[in-house]
């Protein structure tokens, strides 16, 4: 089955902080999404770990990295255990990019490889959309995101 661009899952959120304030919250991993992130978040070539419970556990490597414009992750570890694809996720890339529309700053978040077509797409689309549209859209706005509390 060929993808398109399309497919996969995708968020935008716009608010009316600066492309710069936007950036440095995508960067505050540990502000939106989980406070147990091992690593670095905020620099090319960093190196990250997330893990949630025994359920699911991901290496991701920053590889693209353009102040005010644009962050990449690119997963090179998955060990997702409530699906049969243990590393669904597994080569995939988390893109965010960050643009100026008029007054206010757009937030295009796309997860490049979560697709309809694989196992964990409905609950961990259903999730991105919490972190993205909820919790990191109060970071930005509110200055307290809704990460996932240390174990």
């Amino acid at each position: 089955m060929t993808k398109t661009k399309h497919d996969n899952y995708t968020a935008a959120l716009s608010v009316k902080q600066s492309p710069d304030k936007v950036f440095d919250a995508v960067n505050n991993v540990r502000g939106w999404w989980s406070e147990a992130i091992e690593g670095n978040t905020d620099a090319l070539g960093a190196v990250f770990k997330f893990h949630y419970k025994d359920l699911h556990r991901t290496t991701h490597k920053i590889t693209e990295f353009v102040p005010g414009k644009k962050v990449v992750w690119h997963i090179t570890e998955s060990q997702i255990n409530f699906v049969k694809d243990k590393a669904e996720w597994k080569g995939t890339d988390v893109v965010f990019e960050i643009a100026r529309k008029g007054d206010r700053t757009e937030l295009r978040f796309t997860h490049v490889g979560l697709v309809p077509a694989v196992e964990c797409y409905g609950q961990c689309a259903g999730a991105w959309s919490f972190y993205i549209n909820e919790s990191l859209r109060d970071l930005i706005t509110k200055g307290q995101g809704q990460p996932n509390p240390k174990e």
